[in-house]
């Protein structure tokens, strides 16, 4: 099935931010590249690396908006992935440059949702659309609220 359209333009004087023309919405944008190790033996990347190329984009988002992962867990929270999704439309291949778009959608009392758009860094092609929801758990692995910092975060994304 082909992927609604995504157009990203810069939007306002960082250029992490990029507004999607189709919707209006605002992501947060980084680049990489994949990987030899990230490959199977057809030279395609295997799908359980997208997986670690979203939490690259969102700890690239964490750390982008000053609250790194790293004080997320010395602050006494985990947020573990509960649920995931991911919708593959075209294949990356060893050293194919990616950009990695993440926004954060849903905020619940102890649950939160990111969602992810990568496409191919030079043709802009559409390569999978995915999303993950985490728990907020303390240290003693018990579900608790959102961090207040968190809570923040999504407050002040840009719009």
């Amino acid at each position: 099935m082909k992927p609604k359209p995504f157009r990203p333009e810069p939007s306002g004087h960082n250029e992490c931010y990029v507004r999607d023309q189709e919707t209006g919405l605002v992501w947060h944008r980084c680049e990489m590249r994949t990987l030899y190790a990230d490959t199977d033996r057809s030279s395609v990347v295997y799908h359980a690396n997208y997986l670690r190329y979203f939490e690259f984009g969102r700890t690239s988002l964490m750390r982008h908006a000053a609250y790194p992962y790293r004080e997320i867990e010395e602050s006494g929270y985990v947020y573990p992935i509960i649920e995931l999704g991911i919708c593959f439309h075209e294949p990356l291949y060893y050293d194919d440059p990616m950009c990695i778009y993440t926004r954060p959608v849903e905020l619940e009392r102890v649950k939160l949702r990111f969602d992810y758009v990568i496409t191919h860094g030079e043709t802009g092609a559409i390569i999978c659309k995915g999303f993950t929801r985490h728990c907020a758990l303390n240290c003693s692995g018990k579900p608790v609220a959102v961090d207040p910092k968190t809570v923040h975060l999504w407050k002040t994304f840009p719009q």
